[in-house]
């Protein structure tokens, strides 16, 4: 980053939503005559960079009450005081910036970003989606929803999650995040369009890629149960042939089955391995890789991240050590057999509440998201059809228990295709949703998770 600054003769560099681990690169800046401001979230490590100034809620000492507070609100809270303060020193043109104008990207990043959605999370996402529904948004935004068939009147906080941000992201990816940031930037809706296409192509072609890898990357773990070892408690996969810019993605799915902390490595440049990682609740990610490096002087050579995702580098010959080590941490924090899927259900629904009308009732009570999730219900259920749409979704046309009228469901990334024609009952895990198609809304079930019975 330094290297590509200098080209500009900067006095200045500040950074946003990364920067707390960087000591050497603060290091060469300075040498480089730039002045360093350093904007993050993440948490820091033992030293800190020797940055002009450092504004991070999760640093010692600050006092600063909402500490998952996104990479992108901690900037948008910086532009907030230098306004301020820029206006009490007397120059004027900086109260005619409007911040409010910005609140799109903040709710965007904040939802991308997938901190907890409370405190000041929830009232910057909440502010974004309000003006985007009332149409301020920026052409590049309302592009990237047009493309993947969002209604923007109707816009929340999962249509962010899952339409907005996996475009967004395909740019960095596969390619350049520049793309993206274009896209963002576009002054009309005529270069908005062509870039919001390029990005949705991009992020076709990233689902594919992540497909192969995450089916290479199940056989792995089928592996690991055949040959007689069992899975560990904390897993690695590697393989010579993934995208790093898939990693996080796949880790999160693997996570997903089995139900224990993830790392999924890919080759990286100059002999070096890149991963990425997902938790699971009670094991804090970044804490064991930062356990991993005590016991092991040397065995990374960076890392950083949450409590639930993390990143790190580290050479190919260190692979099965860091394997072995990260292990040996995930065991000795939950045992060898670590807790299965624990799924929390606010109950069963009775009849006359599984409708429309509180399906959009709590629709307009989010934003949901990460740490403010939306209520999950269960029930048993009369599996009357199904059929597959897209990919790997599977819509059904159900009969809840004690019911007379059949329901339509739908669950995403569905993987049990094979046992899927003896299956009569299940048991489901699911949200009211509403489906809105050619103008009409009706219900239907949202399945987060499914148990079959034959």
């Amino acid at each position: 980053m330094v290297a590509q600054a200098r080209a500009f003769s900067p006095h200045l560099l500040v950074t946003v939503d990364n920067g707390i681990s960087s000591v050497e690169g603060v290091e060469a800046a300075h040498e480089a005559g730039m002045r360093v401001v350093i904007t993050d979230h993440h948490l820091p490590g033992a030293t800190l960079p020797p940055a002009d100034a450092i504004v991070n809620p999760n640093v010692p000492g600050c006092d600063f009450p909402w500490k998952c507070t996104a990479g992108v609100g901690v900037m948008f809270y910086v532009l907030s005081v230098l306004r301020r303060v820029l206006v009490e020193r007397g120059w004027s043109q900086a109260g005619q910036v409007k911040l409010a104008d910005w609140l799109d990207l903040v709710a965007v990043g904040t939802v991308a970003d997938l901190v907890p959605l409370k405190y000041n999370n929830r009232i910057l996402v909440s502010a974004g989606l309000a003006r985007m529904r009332a149409g301020r948004l920026r052409p590049g935004l309302r592009a990237l929803l047009k493309v993947a068939g969002r209604d923007v009147a109707s816009l929340s906080s999962q249509d962010l999650a899952f339409a907005v941000a996996p475009r967004l992201n395909a740019a960095g990816r596969l390619e350049n995040m520049a793309q993206g940031v274009e896209c963002l930037l576009a002054p009309d809706a005529a270069s908005a369009r062509a870039h919001a296409e390029s990005l949705d192509a991009l992020n076709r072609q990233r689902r594919e890629i992540e497909q192969d890898m995450r089916d290479q990357a199940e056989a792995a773990v089928r592996n690991l149960h055949l040959n007689g070892r069992g899975l560990p408690s904390g897993v690695c996969l590697f393989d010579e042939s993934w995208h790093e810019g898939v990693i996080g993605i796949v880790a999160s799915r693997i996570k997903e089955r089995v139900h224990r902390p993830v790392v999924v490595l890919a080759p990286g440049e100059n002999g070096l391995v890149k991963g990425s990682g997902r938790s699971v609740s009670g094991f804090h990610l970044r804490d064991a890789l930062d356990e991993v490096a005590t016991r092991h002087p040397g065995l990374l050579t960076k890392f950083g991240g949450h409590a639930m995702a993390a990143g790190l580098t580290l050479p190919r010959e260190n692979l099965e050590t860091f394997s072995q080590a990260f292990a040996a941490v995930a065991r000795d924090k939950l045992g060898d057999v670590p807790p299965g899927l624990v799924v929390e259900s606010d109950g069963e629904l009775r009849a006359e509440d599984m409708s429309l009308a509180n399906a959009v009732a709590l629709e307009e009570a989010g934003p949901w998201g990460q740490g403010f999730p939306e209520p999950l219900f269960d029930g048993w259920f009369e599996l009357l059809a199904h059929r597959r749409v897209g990919q790997n979704h599977l819509k059904m046309t159900l009969l809840h228990e004690g019911h007379d009228q059949p329901q339509d469901a739908i669950l995403f990334n569905f993987d049990q295709w094979e046992a899927l024609h003896r299956v009569r009952r299940v048991h489901l895990a699911y949200q009211l949703d509403v489906n809105r198609y050619q103008g009409r809304m009706r219900l239907q079930l949202l399945v987060r998770h499914w148990l079959a019975h034959e």
